[in-house]
């Protein structure tokens, strides 16, 4: 049994770090990955991989497999919205660059704030958070009007599909809030998710065309790199970090992953960066900075 930290220490601070820039690198491997396998058929095997790789850790932890009957409604319910979530997470990465999909995917804060305060009783926006969201929507609202001329129309189609990605995660998180689903372990809640997203994503693959596009041996390796490394490895190992530091504390370190998604996508797809990226992500990354202050605040009083 890990012992409870009453605060952040420097292997803390390394290993969030670290996860972040796993999860910046990230949307580069989709991307490149999406030029040899269409990708929501590239989505749904990363699902059903996973699900491999997850019941073999369960096994190796002694984590008890018990699908409750209770939870078959929202089990399913929150398998669709994960089935949403990166539906348009991978096609929003074949359409837009990896920069824009960073910065608007990681919106998500902004949809669940607002979800929350419709249906969550104990969860209303206060004054703080609307002008965080006041702040965030001019960031999304000032990167769509300023749609660089000499970029693909079609990247504003992966624009949108990118919001759609940061709704489907609003949407999980809100479900699992507001349900029984949330006294599910985690490794059963990620269970559910895989084994409801993989058949449907496989499933919607047969309407977008070619299932291979331009195969070669790095997108096996990045295949299972999203598989073992990103959703099982990745999911177990945050589940670990959140169980021996204080939440409020690694939950501060996630507006270092849009960071990071920026910094890859320039450095490694040599994407173009210029200002209006800049004012977008610094409003947008505000905004959600203020939402999430919010919280914080809420949780002392």
């Amino acid at each position: 049994m890990s012992k409870l930290k009453n605060k952040l220490d420097t292997f803390g601070a390394i290993s969030l770090i670290s996860f972040s820039v796993l999860l910046g690198f990230n949307h580069v491997v989709i991307k490149v990955v999406n030029n040899g396998v269409q990708p929501v058929f590239f989505s749904g095997l990363r699902s059903l991989l996973a699900i491999v790789f997850v019941l073999l850790w369960m096994f190796w932890r002694k984590k008890k497999i018990k699908f409750q009957k209770s939870n078959f409604k929202n089990g399913f319910i929150i398998g669709l919205a994960f089935s949403l979530q990166f539906f348009c997470l991978f096609i929003a990465l074949d359409f837009t660059s990896v920069i824009r999909t960073s910065i608007l995917y990681y919106s998500m804060p902004i949809w669940l704030s607002i979800l929350a305060h419709f249906f969550l009783p104990n969860e209303k926006l206060t004054v703080f958070k609307i002008f965080g969201l006041i702040i965030a929507f001019c960031g999304l609202v000032y990167m769509f009007s300023s749609f660089d001329e000499n970029l693909d129309k079609s990247s504003l189609i992966g624009d949108f599909f990118a919001l759609g990605g940061a709704f489907g995660w609003a949407l999980i998180i809100f479900i699992a809030k507001g349900s029984n689903f949330s006294k599910e372990t985690p490794e059963m809640q990620l269970l559910w998710m895989l084994l409801i997203s993989g058949p449907i994503l496989i499933f919607l693959s047969l309407f977008f065309g070619p299932i291979i596009r331009d195969f070669e041996s790095i997108h096996i390796i990045g295949i299972l790199f999203q598989s073992i490394i990103v959703v099982s490895g990745s999911f177990i190992f945050w589940l670990w970090l959140l169980s021996i530091y204080p939440a409020s504390s690694v939950a501060s370190f996630a507006f270092l992953t849009p960071l990071f998604g920026i910094f890859f996508g320039w450095f490694l797809m040599e994407e173009v960066l210029n200002i209006n990226i800049f004012i977008s992500a610094i409003l947008i990354s505000l905004g959600i900075t203020l939402i999430n202050k919010s919280n914080k605040i809420h949780e002392k009083i």
